[in-house]
């Protein structure tokens, strides 16, 4: 993409309304606009951002046998009725009526939608283990909605849905959606804690919130600092071994770490005094082992191997994608800007022209744009007419995690210069050696 033909409406002062810094930065790059009070238009770099979180989600989903579908995003009042959790959900559910005076919501989570799925096509034990998700528009109408994309009311989301004949499958199936999350958040540059946390109007006694440590975290976190030193990395796992997601269930949730709903401060003074720590941290998704709570109640059994209509044993696991860029923004920028991770930025580099209309940088640049896109990258070509000082603050501000910068001066030594956004460092090279880098840089991420 060249930036003279990209919609980029990036903004040189900061919004007074937003009070936190991803907020902030989303705004002034030119990533979402404001529609209405916690609902966002996404423009193209926040737009394709949330695609590349999608698509992580999709495949680390499918490597564990995840089968993606797409539900509605305005459910029937009658199945939310069956559950007994309309009229108990609160007024954070949307509620309309349609020209025939049916009773009709936007979903805030789909439990029931997908428990009526099920029902109506499966009705054998031989059918399970079965886990369905979808990543769906879903809406909540907060009473203040704040802080951008991270407490909207309008969200993008992953939920997932697992059924099970027994208590024991539904566990290795909470284990399982455990050991795919830790894989997708550090995918993405994120450390996820899995935190004991509270299951809220979704119901059940197992469940995990996974948070992103941050100053401007909503929810108050107590954890041993030992949790930190975790990391998933790239081992290989056996999603259909009991054992081995369970050892890893067991790895990362062994050591304290507790939301503030469910923080237990006589288990938290067990911890030694130096590894306590009390922190803020922001919600990025949760893992739920509800048993048959929606199942019994709407009806959702299958044959068990005796025969006997046997209610199945359901969870929900979600992770909010659109306040994950949020979250993103807040755990990885400067005063400067945004600092992407290279497992999630919008374009792999940033090319910028220090003399536009010079023939041989410009034809330097079009060979660079020309060899990066053939090696199947995006690179994003600053060719506007701006000063050199106007387009390295853009490339800064939108946060790309390299950016090669193309001169006269340094054209007649045969050489660019290569920056890496996160350290600020730069190395003098030649053009070709230039892309070889950027090039082997995502190799090895991907």
């Amino acid at each position: 993409m060249r930036l003279s033909r990209y919609f980029l409406p990036v903004l040189k002062e900061n919004p007074s309304e937003a009070q936190i810094v991803s907020h902030r930065l989303m705004l002034r790059a030119g990533m979402i606009k404001q529609a209405s009070a916690g609902i966002y238009s996404w423009l193209p770099l926040g737009f394709k951002v949330l695609r590349k979180l999608e698509n992580i989600i999709h495949e680390e989903q499918a490597r564990a046998g995840h089968i993606a579908i797409q539900m509605p995003i305005i459910q029937s009042a009658d199945l939310w009725r069956e559950s007994g959790r309309y009229d108990d959900y609160g007024q954070e559910m949307l509620r309309m009526k349609d020209r025939h005076d049916r009773d009709m919501l936007f979903t805030p989570t789909a439990e029931e939608l997908v428990t009526d799925i099920f029902r109506g096509h499966v009705s054998s034990y031989k059918d399970l283990p079965l886990t369905l998700y979808q990543i769906q528009w879903k809406f909540r109408d907060e009473i203040r909605p704040r802080f951008g994309v991270m407490r909207g009311r309008e969200f993008y989301m992953k939920d997932g849905y697992n059924f099970d004949l027994t208590k024991e499958d539904a566990l290795h199936a909470y284990n399982r959606h455990l050991v795919t999350y830790l894989r997708t958040y550090e995918r993405m540059g994120l450390q996820a804690i899995p935190m004991r946390a509270d299951s809220g109007p979704i119901g059940g006694d197992n469940t995990h919130e996974f948070l992103v440590l941050a100053e401007t975290g909503e929810s108050e976190v107590f954890y041993d600092s030992a949790v930190t030193d975790l990391t998933f990395g790239d081992r290989q796992i056996d999603y259909d071994s009991r054992e081995q997601c369970q050892a890893i269930l067991e790895e990362f949730t062994s050591k304290y770490a507790r939301t503030d709903e469910t923080h237990d401060e006589a288990l938290f003074n067990q911890v030694p005094e130096e590894r306590r720590r009390v922190a803020r941290g922001i919600e990025v998704g949760q893992i739920f082992y509800f048993g048959t709570k929606y199942s019994e109640a709407m009806g959702a059994t299958v044959q068990g191997p005796d025969g006997k209509p046997t209610p199945v044993h359901m969870g929900s696991h979600g992770i909010g994608v659109s306040r994950l860029i949020g979250a993103i923004i807040e755990a990885s920028h400067d005063d400067k800007g945004i600092i992407w991770p290279e497992g999630v930025t919008p374009f792999h580099c940033g090319i910028v022209n220090l003399k536009q209309g010079d023939d041989e940088a410009d034809a330097a640049c079009d060979k660079l744009y020309g060899a990066l896109t053939a090696l199947g990258l995006e690179p994003l070509y600053d060719d506007r007419n701006e000063r050199a000082g106007g387009k390295f603050a853009t490339m800064d501000l939108i946060g790309l995690p390299w950016r090669i910068t193309v001169g006269p001066r340094g054209l007649k030594n045969g050489v660019v210069e290569l920056t890496c956004r996160r350290t600020g460092e730069s190395e003098e090279l030649s053009p070709e050696a230039a892309v070889t880098k950027v090039a082997e840089i995502y190799e090895q991420i991907a």
